[in-house]
């Protein structure tokens, strides 16, 4: 990681005081920036503003269009009858005007993860404004940082950081093929959908589009991908951004459309479905350009290469996957007619320790036991506090914690700070939500009694899940402690999926490599052709289970319960259920560890392996397995 000392332009003056230093580089900005797409006219009408409208009859003969002027040679004019040279360089002189490109000042943003970061003007326009700024107030890792004190990093830079890799990707594919020819706009469109991607997250990031909506709003379907794109509309609209996006080049509304696709797909998901290529923003030859902000097909993009590197950073956690090494390899292949992003075959071990770590990251972090069971007391105290707090929206209307989401304006004023609203008011109204968060600033938590898995997926719906607090409560009654009675409601259980990102699927599947001796074929690479050490499932479930009550007689009694349901519902057993219920786990032959049986077995396997080794000795070929009837 590149080092992180504050540059020395730091200055502090008595009128502005502290200022975030500053280095002013030079972007480069194409004069012309749609020739590309000027057809034959508009070459022709270009060739006469520069006087040159003798050879124009020559360029229409040969149907030359905006995207093959860069491609013209000195040999190609002299076949279109160019025959004096000093023509040809009058010609070739006028051409290069099209890529000649002016100095424009960009701003430099100290990142601790990324370095020195460069931004684009426009992208510093939509950086200063109240709906990007609003991210500031908006913790990555939400309740996290009530566990991991140094987790205190909010959406904000982590978009930046984004956006700048972004960038970094289409620029390495267009300096290592500028056949795809990736025009600026296309480079700025991909790294404002990078910037903006995540303009739509609610309070505490994941928990309020997880937790707190579908308990506050149960009839709606909504996802802060959604939001992004409302808030990205509202952001435009609301900062007068329409102009100055034309002013740097880009086509309006073409490039708004593509720019919200990266975002959140096509914008109609149903009819897209029955169509060959179903985004309006971009043709089907530039269709590795949806695949680096949000990549649907194999989930490797600029997002997950942020994140990653930066909750490791506030985290603690040893970061094993690199960027900068993908950057270098990666390239673009066809893949069934459409132009893929692939990497080198040899990177194959690289994106397995990827998708490992995204796992890693759940189980230690983001499934933290008590991170969730504090975001599980925040959705509560929200929830009670939801009709009582208000936020003023378009045309003076107010809307609520949950129904911010219909208005942008509103939704603009919604962050993590409605926590410390709620915590120091004094309305009577908030009394129980503001019990609830001081309970958490003073570290009274629910307990976690303990963890299982079923052996096959489970439906985790409402009605599943209070038959289950029913049923742990219905066990303490059978445990004997008749005198101590837990109610349902004394017990959350909570149903966790930990996968590789694609649920059961093993993500390396979807991706497409090419080898050193044929860069341009794209190929699969199985699991069997790289490692008999890697995953044989990508998913599974766990079900925790919490006790409200904190108490050392209801926690005892809530462990040797949660014992005895698992024994019920056939759930494996939990690590420390011999510890907290060691006359219980007995009583379920599965959940006996029988070490003659384990020794019995163990001297078997080395027999049938020696009695291999000594066929092959003799050249008689590996003996037929053997059919245990009885054990």
């Amino acid at each position: 990681m590149e080092g992180r000392k504050r540059p020395l332009e730091a200055v502090l003056t008595p009128e502005d005081g502290f200022e975030t230093p500053e280095i002013r580089a030079s972007q480069p900005r194409l004069l012309y920036p749609d020739h590309t797409r000027w057809g034959v006219e508009q070459t022709c009408r270009y060739l006469r503003a520069e006087g040159l409208g003798e050879w124009e009859e020559a360029f229409r003969a040969q149907k030359i269009t905006g995207v093959g002027l860069q491609y013209l040679k000195d040999a190609d004019l002299e076949k279109m009858g160019l025959q004096f040279l000093g023509d040809r360089l009058r010609v070739q002189h006028s051409l290069s005007k099209l890529w000649l490109r002016e100095a424009e000042p960009n701003k430099v943003f100290n990142d601790p993860i990324h370095g020195h970061v460069e931004m684009h003007p426009l992208l510093v326009r939509i950086i200063d404004t109240p709906q990007f700024q609003r991210l500031r107030y908006i913790k990555q890792l939400g309740g996290a940082y009530f566990v991991f004190p140094g987790a205190s990093h909010n959406r904000f830079e982590h978009s930046i950081g984004v956006g700048y890799l972004a960038g970094r990707l289409v620029q390495a594919l267009n300096q290592r093929q500028p056949d795809l020819l990736i025009s600026h706009r296309d480079a700025l469109c991909v790294q404002i959908a990078g910037l903006c991607h995540d303009l739509g997250h609610g309070p505490f990031s994941h928990m309020f589009d997880n937790m707190f909506l579908p308990k506050a709003r149960p009839g709606i379907t909504w996802k802060h991908e959604k939001a992004s794109l409302n808030m990205f509309d509202y952001l435009v609209a609301d900062n007068q951004l329409k102009p100055v996006m034309e002013q740097h080049g880009l086509v309006l509304p073409e490039d708004l459309d593509f720019i919200k696709e990266q975002i959140g797909g096509p914008e109609d998901s149903e009819a897209a479905r029955d169509q060959k290529w179903p985004f309006k923003g971009r043709p089907e030859d530039k269709s590795f350009l949806y695949e680096i902000v949000a990549n649907k097909i194999t989930g490797i993009d600029v997002d997950k290469w942020d994140y990653f590197a930066r909750d490791c950073y506030h985290l603690g956690i040893q970061n094993n996957f690199d960027y900068r090494r993908f950057l270098k390899f990666a390239r673009v292949c066809e893949v069934d007619g459409q132009k893929r992003i692939c990497t080198r075959d040899k990177e194959v071990n690289n994106l397995y320790d990827m998708f490992h770590l995204r796992d890693c990251l759940h189980r230690r972090a983001y499934q933290h036991k008590v991170g969730n069971i504090i975001e599980t007391m925040i959705t509560e105290a929200f929830l009670k506090a939801d009709k009582y707090i208000k936020f003023k929206g378009s045309g003076g209307e107010m809307f609520t914690l949950s129904t911010a989401i219909d208005d942008m304006e509103a939704y603009t004023k919604l962050t993590d700070t409605v926590f410390e609203r709620i915590l120091n008011s004094s309305s009577p109204a908030l009394k129980d939500s503001r019990e609830i968060l001081r309970n958490i600033v003073c570290r009274r938590l629910y307990k976690c009694v303990g963890q299982t898995q079923a052996d096959k997926p489970m439906s985790a719906t409402r009605e599943n899940i209070l038959g289950w607090e029913a049923a742990l409560a219905r066990s303490v009654l059978q445990s004997g402690a008749q005198d101590l009675r837990l109610q349902p409601e004394d017990f959350l259980v909570s149903v966790i999926s930990m996968d590789y990102g694609m649920k059961d699927k093993n993500p390396i599947n979807n991706v497409h490599f090419y080898c050193k001796d044929n860069p341009n074929m794209a190929v699969q690479i199985r699991k069997n052709q790289v490692s008999k050490l890697l995953p044989e499932q990508f998913a599974e479930q766990l079900i925790r289970v919490y006790c409200k009550k904190t108490d050392d007689r209801s926690l005892e009694a809530a462990k040797k319960l949660f014992v005895q349901w698992c024994m019920d519902e056939n759930f494996s057993k939990p690590q420390n259920g011999d510890v907290i219920a060691p006359l219980l786990t007995p009583l379920k032959a599965s959940w006996v560890n029988n070490k003659e049986e384990e020794k019995e077995e163990e001297e078997e396997e080395e027999e049938e392996e020696e009695e291999e080794e000594e066929n092959r000795a003799h050249g008689n070929g590996p003996k037929k397995a053997r059919i245990k009837l009885f054990k």
